[in-house]
């Protein structure tokens, strides 16, 4: 029986176009963290199992992660997330690093999930972090980085929205203002978190049972249906609206506003699902009727340095993963068409591989990027692959041409065809090389 050609399931082999496309993808990331003095970093895929133990959600650590015993017997995972590695890494070296310390990566991750659209279970992930800055000026910066990060891509703010909250502000509400108690509000969250993503009957139903008789007798049920209910800030309840985590999120909102980013708001059912977030969270939402879900997000995790034995540092952060970005730009038609990262093609024209090295090594040496076709088929044959390639020029390198240092150059988008000194020759690439590099 022959070996499957298709890869691992939720995983994804990329061939050239592919491998085209995530390179745009990551340049865009880069581009745009460093724009805001982020630093990249990076660290082992391979983690302890104990570091997301206690330090991400239940979910991931029991049903998501790649675990197995290695050789010494050591429990380890591929790693599911990267907020727990860069957290490690900045406990490591608490007392050396220069703060506000601004951190991103774009970390290859497993998760053993269902694959579906927007979920499969190897992903790259943008992550950008900022270190040591307790005031709401940093989640206002990452939430700007993110709003950024849409924008180069060349969405426009009706494509989507930001949706913001603060776990500091459900938690208030849901122990004194509702009154519940650890376990009843643990589980809420995470009921909460699936919100939207289950039938509203279901949703409160799984709520209700949550809930002691008594609770269900005094109407408590109905106060928490109320209360997710709320579509802005002014419908609050007049006790809550003067809480100072409202005050930040009022605060936050315009600031962002002041700033350019005129599509967010305030949505209490946004809970993020992870155990570590202490204050503000958001999430990126598609506005579009086919894709209209959560793209990425992130928020304030100011306990989990801390972990590590050290004094807390507070931090701010968000995720952004490829599959989702990528959908959102097929969703939006806003996928660039991406050349080749050649040139041009090189046909020989007879018995002149050995001949022409020099010329090619001359066209390299002034960064023009050739490929040969070295493959002694005949002109026409070589001309028909050029043009599979998707490079838009072919360079016809003979005896003639190789003495006379006159090439001929052939622009397959226009059929032109013309001739021309090594200078000009290189002028022409280059300036097709350059106009890639800005695409890109």
């Amino acid at each position: 029986m022959p070996l499957s050609t298709q890869p691992y399931k939720g995983a994804r082999d990329f061939y050239p176009d592919d491998k085209r496309l995530q390179k745009y993808l990551f340049s865009q990331m880069r581009d745009t963290a460093e724009k805001f003095g982020y630093s990249e970093y990076d660290a082992p895929i391979l983690e302890p199992l104990e570091l997301y133990l206690a330090k991400t959600s239940e979910e991931i650590v029991n049903e998501q992660t790649y675990s197995f015993t290695d050789r010494g017997g050591r429990n380890i995972t591929l790693r599911p997330e990267m907020t727990p590695t860069v957290s490690r890494m900045v406990a490591a070296r608490r007392q050396e690093l220069n703060y506000p310390l601004r951190l991103y990566s774009i970390p290859n991750l497993w998760r053993y999930e269902r694959p579906q659209r927007g979920r499969l279970r190897e992903h790259w992930q943008l992550n950008v972090d900022i270190f040591g800055v307790e005031g709401i000026e940093a989640d206002h910066e990452i939430i700007l980085v993110a709003d950024t990060l849409m924008k180069s891509f060349g969405a426009k703010s009706g494509m989507y929205v930001v949706r913001i909250n603060s776990r500091k502000l459900m938690n208030m509400l849901l122990h004194e203002y509702l009154d519940l108690d650890e376990t009843q509000t643990s589980a809420l969250i995470r009921l909460i978190d699936r919100m939207h993503k289950i039938p509203e009957a279901e949703f409160f139903s799984q709520a209700d049972m949550l809930l002691a008789p008594a609770q269900r007798e005094s109407g408590l049920g109905g106060k928490i249906a109320t209360l997710l209910g709320t579509k802005s800030i002014s419908d609050l309840p007049p006790e809550i609206r003067s809480h100072q985590s409202v005050l930040s999120i009022q605060h936050l909102l315009m600031v962002l506003q002041e700033s350019g980013v005129k599509n967010a708001v305030f949505d209490l059912t946004l809970m993020r699902g992870f155990d570590y977030y202490t204050d503000i969270v958001f999430e990126v939402f598609d506005t579009h009727e086919e894709n209209n879900r959560s793209l990425f997000g992130g928020g304030r995790y100011d306990g989990l340095v801390a972990q590590f034995g050290v004094e807390p540092v507070p931090t701010v952060g968000f995720g952004a993963g490829d599959v989702t970005l990528l959908n959102f730009l097929q969703t939006h038609q806003l996928l660039p068409e991406l050349p080749p990262e050649t040139d041009a093609t090189v046909l020989l024209i007879g018995d002149v591989y050995h001949t022409v090295q020099p010329i090619l090594a001359r066209l390299r040496s002034e960064g023009v990027r050739l490929a040969v076709d070295s493959s002694g088929r005949k002109l026409p044959a070589q001309l028909k692959s050029a043009v599979k390639s998707g490079v838009r020029y072919v360079l016809f390198l003979g005896e003639q041409e190789i003495s006379r240092e006159r090439f001929k150059v052939k622009d397959l988008l226009t059929g032109k065809e013309e001739e021309h000194g090594l200078e000009r020759t290189v002028a022409i690439l280059a300036a097709q090389h350059h106009s890639d590099d800005e695409l890109a």
